[in-house]
């Protein structure tokens, strides 16, 4: 199973600590917060190489913390140098797909949210249910679904609906940006850009994929931190021990 990192956008919501330096790589406590990914999934002994799709801009810090880390991880440049200029997550997929020749299961994450839970946990989940899958959580503020994705599901967990950044949400279940892709769901990320599904936000794919086979979300099993901004960053950082 191959890991993708989602790393390659700018956070100029954080600026000025993210101006000139990857979000992904700021600490939490005593580690970055790639390190509280790959650390914990790493654990896991799924995984036979980490992805960590950057920007131009960024390349080479991340180069340097991969060169420290003892997992396989290999990292990959986008060719992007601006915010405006970024290809955006679904495209960004594909481009190390192709780039690298990837052709096995994947779990896709963001490289900028940090849990207080293990992620083996969900994808002992995926395996379970032999399909592609995701993981989803209650979110009670309207405001707040309407800059997610927002997924509908059935008495199995099989999805029956999901919408990214809807005016009006289905429900108030929230996706945060943690996937599984089968090999074989893999294979149609190329189909789904063609179709049209969005390339900016990761959920777009599986908003489109799910209306072509069968996917899962699993109930969250603890909280996440979404580093979006400087007060998300203070908070994550009192609340999740060194």
């Amino acid at each position: 199973m191959k890991c993708l990192i989602l790393a390659a956008g700018y956070a100029t919501r954080l600026y000025p600590l993210t101006k000139n330096f990857p979000k992904p790589l700021l600490k939490i406590g005593d580690k970055t917060i790639l390190d509280w990914l790959v650390d914990d999934i790493d654990s896991c002994g799924e995984i036979s190489e980490y992805v960590v799709i950057s920007n131009h801009k960024f390349v080479g810090h991340f180069k340097q913390w991969a060169e420290e880390k003892p997992q396989n991880i290999v990292v990959v440049d986008d060719g992007t140098s601006t915010n405006e200029t970024r290809l955006g997550a679904v495209k960004d997929i594909q481009f190390a797909i192709d780039k690298l020749h990837l052709d096995d299961d994947m779990l896709v994450i963001a490289g900028d949210n940090i849990l207080d839970f293990s992620l083996t946990k969900f994808l002992e989940y995926a395996k379970e249910k032999q399909t592609s899958a995701i993981m989803r959580f209650y979110e009670p503020d309207d405001a707040k679904l309407m800059k997610c994705g927002v997924v509908s599901f059935d008495e199995n967990d099989k999805i029956l609906l999901m919408t990214e950044k809807s005016p009006h949400p289905a429900t108030h279940w929230c996706t945060p940006p943690f996937y599984y892709y089968t090999r074989a769901d893999a294979k149609l990320v190329s189909k789904g850009i063609e179709c049209g599904c969005g390339t900016d936000a990761p959920g777009s794919f599986i908003a489109w994929l799910c209306t072509q086979t069968t996917v899962h979300a699993m109930e969250m099993p603890g909280h996440r931190y979404d580093i979006g901004n400087i007060e998300s960053y203070e908070q994550a950082q009192k609340m999740i021990s060194p």
